[in-house]
């Protein structure tokens, strides 16, 4: 059998620096930063939400109820493994990350989940036509977090 397609160096370090400034948007709560990162077709899902197409329903729906509730979001580097095509034009990052939710009176608790998001490049930049994010089992899915939205 095979061994997997993982990513050259290069492709490895660009997915990685994609993660890095999106996980830097989400901590951030900045949409504005993090809209170009995304296809305007994107296909998304999460831990308890339907298949989402296009990328007004993915920010309004998954972004929304998670960023502002949220807090430390973080990918897992070096956990993370890139697989990519042979020509290097369509990338898959497999990932855990971590960030921290809050209880109803404030309390905070660790949110941890795992991603699983596919990149296409565009020129010399890459832009996410997938994403799955989904927490860990026994990890509350209600973050009762209010950090203010930049869009």
């Amino acid at each position: 059998m095979d061994d997997l397609p993982e990513a050259d160096a290069a492709t490895r370090d660009g997915v990685l620096d994609w993660m890095r400034r999106f996980a830097a948007a989400v901590r951030a709560v900045d949409y504005r930063a993090a809209t170009p990162l995304w296809h305007e077709k994107v296909l998304a899902f999460g831990t308890h939400q339907a298949v989402l197409e296009g990328f007004a329903q993915f920010r309004d729906r998954q972004w929304d109820s998670v960023w502002p509730r949220t807090a430390d979001f973080t990918f897992v580097e070096a956990a993370a493994r890139v697989l990519a095509s042979a020509d290097a034009g369509l990338a898959i990052a497999i990932a855990p990350f971590t960030s921290t939710g809050f209880h109803q009176d404030g309390t905070p608790f660790p949110r941890p989940g795992r991603a699983t998001l596919v990149l296409m490049r565009q020129g010399d930049a890459w832009i996410a036509v997938h994403s799955h994010l989904s927490l860990e089992r026994g990890v509350p899915t209600e973050s009762h977090g209010n950090r203010p939205v930049i869009r």
